[in-house]
Parts: structure tokens; sequence; C-alpha cells
């Protein structure tokens, strides 16, 4: 999964990147607010770590920006020195979803990390096998059945036709989908994210006569259509 750091001390940010990344996640650093709110009007997060006291946007500063902006927010994790009662009870009024006091044991940010990733993991993300419709994903096996007929996808096409449908009617940036399906943000070229959207989209059978389609978001990215 996608995990954003905004924290302007660069050893924070540092210990929380090798604790996200030992995890298995991506992580994505930001230095302030502002670069986070603008990275986040364009791209999509499964998790946010904000420091509450950074230079020219708080983190609270933020969770108001989220409220007022966002149509879908990310869950977020407010990392702090404050320990307050009336402190933790403004960032969770605020929008935050968990609060960790600085500094933390290792092992209790690992456990929060995680923790807040199965909370928000759509339903069925995980299941061995789920239904969306006309089709039915096999993740043991990797393969997709329509209309009772087996599929058969090479491994990166399953695991793009996985995530589209794990996130129906939600626009995945290019770089969300290249990072999480081809570990990369730099060397992968466009033109292989838009051949496997291809070979799904034509494998599948994707149209409006089989409840779904792909709607490609110019110079964004992609996103897969319920569609009755």
């Amino acid at each position: 999964m996608r995990v954003a750091i905004a924290d302007d001390q660069e050893d924070v940010v540092t210990f929380l990147s090798e604790i996200v990344e030992s995890l298995g996640h991506i992580v994505v650093k930001f230095k302030d607010g502002v670069a986070l709110t603008q990275s986040l009007r364009r791209d999509v997060f499964d998790l946010i770590i904000l420091d509450w006291t950074m230079p020219g946007m708080t983190g609270m500063d933020v969770l108001n920006w989220m409220k007022e902006t966002l149509d879908e927010r990310p869950p977020v994790i407010m990392l702090t020195n404050r320990s307050a009662k009336q402190d933790i009870a403004a960032a969770l009024n605020a929008g935050a979803d968990d609060f960790i006091i600085k500094p933390e044991d290792r092992g209790v940010i690992s456990a929060r990390v995680n923790a807040m990733l199965r909370r928000n993991v759509p339903s069925g993300s995980f299941d061995a096998e789920a239904k969306y419709g006309k089709y039915t994903l096999n993740r043991i096996e990797q393969h997709i059945s329509f209309d009772n007929e087996q599929v058969t996808l090479t491994a990166k096409e399953f695991e793009l036709a996985d995530i589209l449908f794990r996130n129906s009617d939600r626009t995945l940036s290019r770089s969300y989908l290249m990072e999480t399906i081809w570990r990369t943000n730099a060397a992968l070229s466009t033109r292989t994210l838009d051949m496997h959207v291809s070979r799904i989209r034509s494998k599948l059978q994707l149209g409006p006569e089989n409840g779904f389609r792909i709607f490609t978001v110019f110079g964004y990215g992609y996103r897969l259509e319920t569609l009755s």
C-alpha cells in the first residue's frame, strides 16, 4: 500500500519510512503540509502519517483542508509531541483517525500503521475469492471467471484487474498503479501500464453490457466505473 509521511524533521521521516517500508508498503515523503495538499489534489494514498507542527501549513491545517476539499479522504495518523487531552481531542475532532505522541517505540508505530491499514481496506480486498457483478476473482490461483468461464491473465494483469475492482468508481493515478503493482515510480514506461489496461479491458470484455468500463482520466490515470 501507499503511505504518505509529512514531517519537517528529516530524521523523523527517515525513522518512519524505515518502519513503513519494513512492513512492505511504499512511502512518499513530504517536508511540509503545502506539498502534501498539492499532491492530494491529484494523487491517492492509503494512509497519511501527519506531523502537527510544520512550516507553512500545520497538520491541523491539512486536516481542515482535507475535510473541505476532498470527497474521499485517506485515513490519518497524527504524529506530535503534544500530549494534552484537549490537543488529542482537537486532532480527532478535526478528522485524524489515530494519534501518536512522540517519541514512540518502533513496535507501537508498526502496530498502529498495520491496524489503520487493515481497518481501511475495502471490503473483500483480501478474501481468497471475491465477486463483482458477472466477475469472480480467485486470488489464490490468480484468474477471473466471467459468465462462468475462466479467463487466464498474467500475474501483472490479474493484479491490475484486482486493484481496479477493489477500488471501483475511484480514480487511481498512474503513479499509484505503477508504484503499487510494479513497485516503481520512475523507470517504468507509462506505455506498460496502458498496454496492461488495454489487455484486461479486452480479455474481460469490460463494457456497459457487462456492468463495468475502464474510464481514462486524461493526464492522470484510470477509473473502473460500475454501470447499472
